[in-house]
């Protein structure tokens, strides 16, 4: 993993504040919300191969999405 990868953690849709490791995926991360909240999306290889990802998503990625490491919690 390149050392400028960024790591980001889901948020828990019940609130808890800690929840166990689930899984996790290579994306890319776009600051959406704000400049600490964003959304996670595909990364351009998967785009090249899932043609309903890239029906999905079409153009609608940000220039600003980086190489992130997505962290996603059980429950």
């Amino acid at each position: 993993m390149p050392a400028d990868t960024l790591v980001v953690l889901a948020r828990d849709a019940e609130g808890e504040l800690f929840s166990p490791f689930s899984t996790y995926s290579f994306s890319r991360c776009a600051p959406t919300h704000s400049d600490l909240v964003g959304d996670v999306f595909p990364l351009a290889e998967e785009l090249e191969e899932d043609q309903e990802l890239r029906e999905l998503y079409g153009d609608s990625i940000p220039d600003t999405a980086v190489a992130a490491l997505a962290l996603y919690p059980l429950g």
